[in-house]
């Protein structure tokens, strides 16, 4: 069963509406999703508006709420070789927005350090020139165990 999740109360109301399904109402900078709870997480054109230091929390939290061999899609504007983040004009005239776009290496990185495993990876929308696509949609499986932390040698 779909569940849905939004952190704009208007939007999680008129989704519970639309699709008569649960919808949570969460914060993507303190998610607090349970255990193991789904097979696939679906997230598009979310996951870019977090600040950059934000995304190992919220990468590990969507972990920690996939199954063993979950998948996790994920579509992101990308930063076109560049990482670059900060405030952008919005879609209106009056409106602001948070945009964090990472190149696809950093991205990769960025998930592979979350203890994903990349299965697919590509640029939207299809059939264009890459600099007419700027969305880098990835797909990702849980890895049975949590990454490893990095550990200092030590002097013997």
């Amino acid at each position: 069963r779909a569940v849905g999740l939004d952190g704009v109360p208007a939007f999680c109301r008129m989704s519970r509406e639309a699709s008569g399904c649960e919808v949570w109402e969460q914060d993507l900078c303190a998610l607090d999703l349970p255990a193991e709870r789904f097979d696939g997480i679906f997230c598009n054109a979310c996951l870019f508006h977090l600040p950059r230091a934000a995304l190992p929390g919220a990468l590990a939290s969507l972990r920690h709420a996939l199954r063993p061999h979950g998948v996790l899609f994920v579509s992101n504007a990308h930063g076109f070789g560049q990482d670059k983040e900060g405030w952008t004009d919005g879609r209106t005239a009056t409106t602001r927005s948070y945009v964090c776009w990472l190149s696809e290496e950093t991205w990769l990185a960025t998930c592979e350090a979350a203890g994903l495993s990349l299965l697919d990876k590509f640029y939207r929308p299809p059939g264009r020139p890459r600099a007419h696509q700027p969305f880098l949609a990835t797909v990702w499986r849980k890895e049975a165990a949590p990454p490893t932390a990095a550990h200092e040698p030590r002097d013997e």
